[in-house]
């Protein structure tokens, strides 16, 4: 569950300044900023507005002082305009740590990267005729997107940009219009322009909230049963068997040695079984379709009855109950019997005669590990300095995978015991 940022220590931003060009100009003081998440730019925008009066557009993460986010103190490479203002110019250091080019770095991470996107981003509202009213505000940058709002004379657009291996969800957005996603103005490749998402962001949702959003992705996934050859030719990703099974097996030798002795040892009987999982599974009766592949309430924004689901980037093709297992884990305890209940129900009313129960009990070790082969994507697309985001992710979920199997071990175990 998104953590209430008052229980997280606060975040210091160190910026090192860069023209257009990619001359740099020095570093600025460290100066508080009011969110912990490193990939936080408004809050770093405003601080460096308040204390230098300097606008500013953060470019990429250079360092930090703790080996993963949140908070501590981060340094970013900050694009800047000249002529300074008195008071940066009066704090500014020299800099003199070299800044390493990146084969894997994305465009928006570079000066200049940012001001191409809003400039293709104005185009398309010129064409749409819609009238911008004021200056693009950054919102987010990392190595998984770059986000700006762009103030509009009745609402806001917004624009999305993404590394590669994210390229499809324009795609799939525009597959999924009319359905409880965002409505789309344009997109070109890794581009994406939105129309603003009426009502709330929705991380601390409460039980009905909840349950709307598990009813509407269903919905969804239900109603994308038979088109999966559609869906993988926009480039989404494959999580069925045989596919994932290969995939898993390559990440569980690659990264099992980080992993202690036990278990490697109850992964790699796992891998091993997967095809009988799998079939398991199948029997269970309930299609491959759309799998969201971040579902969670922080990524759903809007008001009770007219929820969307936001982030489709990480989406692929499996199976449906790929996306409980991490949505029950960030909920409230008191709402998951409640949510995990009528989830299952929503399916067997799509799906009459189907058992999900026992196709969410079969994936949810599948689910773990799917989302480490996922962070494994990441770590291997991404330039040096963004590691620290992913380092550990897939050791991580790769270690709770394994727990997951003895778990389901002990409770097999258990019922044999019991009926003998």
């Amino acid at each position: 569950m998104h953590p209430a940022v008052s229980s997280i220590p606060p975040r210091k931003a160190l910026l090192v300044l860069t023209l257009g060009d990619g001359r740099v100009l020095g570093y600025l003081p460290p100066i508080d900023v009011a969110t912990p998440w490193w990939q936080d730019a408004r809050p770093i925008v405003e601080a460096a507005r308040e204390a230098f009066g300097l606008e500013v557009v953060i470019l990429r993460l250079l360092g930090a002082d703790l080996p993963r986010p949140p908070s501590g103190q981060v340094s970013y490479l900050a694009e800047v305009a000249e002529p300074l203002s008195d008071a940066a110019r009066e704090r500014l250091a020299p800099w003199t740590e070299p800044l390493v080019d990146d084969p894997l770095r994305l465009r928006w991470a570079v000066p200049g990267g940012p001001n191409a996107d809003l400039q293709w981003a104005s185009g398309v509202l010129q064409r749409l005729g819609l009238e911008r009213i004021g200056p693009a505000q950054q919102v987010r940058t990392w190595n998984l997107s770059s986000i700006w709002r762009l103030p509009l004379r009745h609402d806001a657009a917004w624009l999305k940009v993404v590394p590669p291996f994210f390229a499809h969800e324009g795609d799939i957005v525009r597959l999924l219009q009319g359905g409880p996603v965002p409505r789309l103005l344009g997109h070109d490749r890794d581009r994406t322009l939105f129309a603003e998402v009426p009502g709330a962001d929705r991380y601390d949702a409460e039980l009905p909230a909840l349950l709307e959003m598990v009813s509407r992705l269903v919905a969804l996934q239900a109603a994308w049963i038979g088109r999966t050859d559609e869906l993988l030719g926009i480039g989404l990703p494959d999580w069925r068997d045989p596919a994932l099974t290969l995939a898993l097996a390559a990440l569980v030798e690659r990264r099992g040695h980080e992993l202690s002795p036990d278990d490697r040892r109850v992964l790699a009987v796992f891998v091993a079984d997967l095809p009988r999982r799998f079939a398991a599974v199948d029997a269970c009766g309930i299609p491959d379709t759309i799998v969201h592949g971040d579902f969670w309430p922080g990524n759903v924004r809007g008001d009770a009855g007219s929820l969307v689901l936001l982030d489709w980037g990480d989406c692929g093709v499996g199976h449906p109950m790929l996306d409980m297992a991490a949505f029950l884990d960030r909920i409230a305890p008191g709402a998951v019997d409640r949510v995990r209940s009528q989830w299952l129900n929503d399916w067997r009313t799509a799906v009459p005669g189907s058992d999900p129960d026992r196709a969410a009990a079969l994936l949810a070790p599948v689910a773990s590990s799917r989302l480490a082969l996922v962070y494994q994507v990441f770590l291997d697309a991404i330039g040096s300095s963004e590691q620290p985001y992913h380092r550990d992710d897939p050791t991580e979920w790769l270690a709770r995978s394994a727990t997951l199997v003895r778990a389901d071990r002990a409770r097999l175990t258990r019922r044999q015991a019991g009926a003998v």
